[in-house]
């Protein structure tokens, strides 16, 4: 499956780290994704995506055309079609909140229709593209689209997210809320009060999943891997407590994930992991 993609030029580098094609026979049909600090859009120009909840109450999720995914705090499978045609954007934890007019929390470990938040859109967005052959062109659509829905003003409470939201990016999660909440001169109540609207969860699960991506994006299994050594520089310093997490993100112990890396070498800087 070949990945094109690009970061967007400001204003919109500043809420979307990439916006991409992804195209051909995938490597694996299924996979398990683990929480990480990001939200997308999709759209489907291809067969149907299957998506499954680690929370077995939730219904599996069929969608055709394409969907809006909020910040995850648990695992969720994904199943690709046998010939994918995805364009999507990846936004940072907080890009989405200029985009959308609903708080964060809605999209919180959920999949929502395109239309369910963008209103009679998605016919709209895929006649565009969906002609289209060069991925080039594919983006520059999607792009102008993105501009196009871009707030003239910010939402209240965004700029301090922005600001402190990007601290955490910045050291991976190793700030302490109480450090974040005394350098924006805000309440510990009211920074998380914007976060939850903005991000659709608290700034310490953020620093949380912030944390355990730079952990998992750490490992060479190519390499022999200290796993406490990674633990403790991602800023673990309980490992009962890193052993636990770990196995709720992924589904696997840590020897069991890296048992698996090596087993699937092509995917060796890419978090999703294809699901036995």
């Amino acid at each position: 499956m070949d990945y094109v993609g690009q970061v967007p030029a400001p204003p919109l580098d500043r809420f979307i780290d990439d916006v991409y094609c992804l195209t051909g026979v995938p490597y694996h049909r299924r996979m398990n994704v683990p929480p990480m600090p990001s939200a997308h859009l999709f759209i489907n120009l291809g067969d149907p995506v299957r998506l499954w909840d680690s929370d077995p109450s939730v219904p599996v999720a069929v969608f055709t055309d394409g969907w809006f995914m909020g910040l995850w705090t648990r695992r969720f499978q994904v199943e690709y079609p046998a010939w994918v045609r995805l364009v999507a954007v990846h936004f940072k934890p907080w890009g989405l909140s200029p985009f959308i007019d609903l708080p964060a929390t809605e999209l919180r470990n959920r999949w929502v229709p395109v239309d369910a938040v963008w209103r009679r859109s998605l016919d709209r967005i895929r006649n565009r593209i969906g002609d289209l052959t060069s991925p080039a062109e594919t983006l520059r659509v999607v792009e102008a689209e993105l501009r196009s829905r871009l707030a003239d003003a910010p939402a209240r409470g965004l700029g301090l997210v922005l600001h402190t939201a990007g601290r955490l990016e910045v050291s991976h999660g190793a700030i302490q809320v109480g450090a974040l909440t005394e350098a924006a001169g805000v309440s510990a109540n009211h920074l998380a009060a914007q976060f939850k609207s903005h991000v659709g969860v608290t700034p310490k699960r953020v620093a949380r999943i912030y944390r355990f991506a730079r952990l998992i994006l750490s490992v060479d299994a190519r390499l022999s891997v200290d796993w406490s050594e990674h633990a403790h520089a991602a800023g673990y310093f309980d490992q009962a407590h890193f052993g636990k997490e770990f196995k709720d993100f992924t589904g696997h112990t840590p020897t069991e994930f890296l048992a698996l890396r090596r087993r699937f070498p092509a995917e060796q800087q890419f978090p999703p992991m294809p699901a036995e």
